[in-house]
């Protein structure tokens, strides 16, 4: 049958009332590629829909969120990233001795700076694929995006701590006070640099991480600390700077171990967010980690410090702060596939509902 519509006869469309066009539920390009790390839930087909728990329903015990198609290079920027931000902050604050005692020691604090931000760069990069994608996060400045926000930060900390070591040590007059002011620059982008890491993840809707994302800048910076600590405790220096590195790491790590206790204990609010803290390879992880840290504080402590005492406390330092990055990133992906952690969390008025 025919109908007449502006001026001319066209054919009645016999239509469901949704007009879907399936075609554009097709996922093409790269992101079809990405495995979320899942697969015994895809393909999965009922011979009848599971029976919800009584008084504890889910959306049939199926994951309401994807866990992170991140490759190993994440939790390893997160390391070298923080590890250089902490070193560009030690470095700022020994220039406020204003002698040149501590020049060699500066210096030093520089270049760690500079190499572990390229090496973290490096580690972003091959994690997004292309080159040209970190690029693209610098042709805007949104300060209410932390993704945003980290990629200035991870361009200016390095290029302000190279024209802090090319002129402010070496030059006089104008150039050194731009390499001074490029030093003391460069602590504060170092600064940022070790914790933005933890608000962006905060800044996730997985359970765990969310409930954490008041503590997470401060357990990604205490870590950052003390893996610093860690690397100065594996060099040589003289007893001045082996002393400031020292209470440095000794900071650092009883920082680490206060934050990581608080956030185990605020997750824990919501017990089943907290599961991936407790149990599974992420829970050991995560207690592995803290143990680690905990054994390298207590060899710091120990009286008659010597080379050996302070190698052992750096690799166990090292160890255990780079084991909490890749407990944290584990226990995330562990709270995405339980259901019951985001359905839970929501009732309880906490995580996404809670920041509402």
């Amino acid at each position: 049958m025919n109908q007449t519509f502006v001026g001319r006869p066209v054919d009645r469309v016999q239509t469901d009332g949704r007009d879907i066009d399936t075609s554009l539920a097709e996922l093409t390009g790269e992101a079809a590629q990405q495995i979320t790390g899942a697969p015994e839930l895809a393909g999965v087909v009922w011979d009848q829909f599971p029976a919800p728990r009584a008084g504890d329903p889910t959306y049939y015990d199926r994951p309401l969120l994807k866990q992170s198609v991140w490759k190993p290079f994440i939790p390893l920027y997160y390391f070298t990233g923080g590890t250089a931000g902490a070193s560009l902050v030690l470095g700022a604050a020994a220039q406020l001795d204003g002698s040149r005692e501590l020049d060699k020691f500066i210096r030093r604090c520089h270049w760690i700076g500079i190499i572990g931000s390229t090496i973290s760069g490096s580690l972003l990069i091959a994690d997004l694929g292309r080159p040209e994608r970190f690029l693209y996060m610098l042709r805007v400045f949104r300060p209410t995006s932390p993704m945003n926000m980290g990629a200035w930060i991870l361009a200016a900390a390095p290029s302000a701590a190279i024209t802090a070591g090319l002129f402010a040590r070496h030059s006089h007059g104008i150039l050194q006070r731009i390499g001074e002011a490029a030093g003391y620059s460069s602590g504060v982008f170092g600064a940022a640099l070790a914790t933005y890491t933890g608000v962006l993840a905060g800044n996730a809707v997985i359970p765990v991480w969310k409930e954490s994302r008041r503590v997470l800048p401060v357990l990604f910076g205490a870590s950052a600390a003390a893996s610093a600590g860690a690397i100065f405790d594996l060099m040589f220096e003289d007893e001045r700077a082996c002393r400031i590195t020292r209470y440095f790491g000794i900071g650092g790590r009883l920082a680490e171990l206060a934050a990581a206790h608080s956030m185990e204990r605020g997750a824990a609010r919501v017990p089943s967010v907290a599961q991936p803290l407790k149990k599974g390879l992420s829970g050991v992880m995560w207690k592995t980690a803290s143990v680690l840290t905990a054994a390298s504080l207590v060899m710091l402590m120990l009286p008659r410090q010597n080379r050996k005492k302070r190698m052992a406390a750096g690799l166990l330092g090292a160890g255990g702060s780079l084991l909490l990055r890749f407990a944290v990133e584990a226990a995330g992906n562990a709270s995405a596939r339980d259901p019951r952690a985001t359905f839970h969390q929501q009732r309880a008025g906490q995580g996404t509902r809670e920041v509402e």
